[in-house]
This record gives C-alpha cells, sequence and structure tokens, in this order.
C-alpha cells in the first residue's frame, strides 16, 4: 500500500488524502472505495450490527489487513473472517478505527483496510 495521508477521522467520516469519506472504507494497493456492506446485513439481527462476514469484497492480497471496528471498537467481526485469514496466512489487526488509521500510517507496506467510521 501506498503512504497515504489521513487528514482526520470523527464519527461517522474520515478524510484520506484530501478527501472525504461518510462511509466505511476499504483501502486497497494503495486504492481508497467505499465498503459494500449490503451482503453482510442478513446477520445484523444476530450480531445487532451489520458484521463483517465473507459475503463482501474482503481485500486478501496482502500480508496484513487491518480492520479499524469503528470509534468505540463495535464492528462485529464474524469468525469465518478470522479463520480465513489465518487460512491464507495473513495477519490480521482488528482495533478501533482511530488505533488502525495510525497503525496504517506507521506501517503501510503489504497492508489493506477496512475502515469502519461509526460506532
Amino acid at each position: 500500500m501506498r503512504r497515504m495521508r489521513f487528514d482526520d477521522y470523527t464519527f461517522g467520516a474520515i478524510t484520506i488524502d484530501g478527501r472525504v469519506f461518510e462511509e466505511d472504507v476499504v483501502i486497497a494497493g494503495g486504492t481508497v472505495r467505499s465498503r459494500k456492506k449490503k451482503a453482510s446485513k442478513r446477520y445484523r439481527e444476530r450480531f445487532g450490527h451489520t458484521p463483517l462476514s465473507l459475503d463482501e469484497d474482503i481485500p486478501w492480497r496482502c500480508h496484513r489487513l487491518v480492520i479499524g471496528t469503528g470509534a468505540a471498537g463495535a464492528l462485529p467481526v464474524m469468525d469465518e473472517v478470522i479463520d480465513e485469514a489465518r487460512r491464507r496466512n495473513v495477519e490480521l489487526l482488528m482495533t478501533p478505527t482511530r488505533e488502525a488509521i495510525d497503525e496504517l500510517a506507521r506501517e503501510p507496506k503489504g497492508t489493506n483496510a477496512i475502515l469502519h467510521v461509526t460506532c
């Protein structure tokens, strides 16, 4: 991943390289896109929140995947995602989004990310 500039993060919005995102983002290979969580919505009732599931387009082509779990760390990550990371030999770091951003700024090489911008 190229070194990105994380200009700001507040509950509900993140600014990356001057571009404001008011939804969850996926960072893969130095590009940023919105997280498409519709595929995981069917698990919402079980978790009380739309979790990160294998049904989503997870950016596995990396050595490390950082998951920013939101301001309070409330994004559920399904066990199947953790198992798949292990199977693919991808280091998985799940931490509140503020800490995830700090980690991405510190060590971007070989790292992709999913950042939850609310809860």
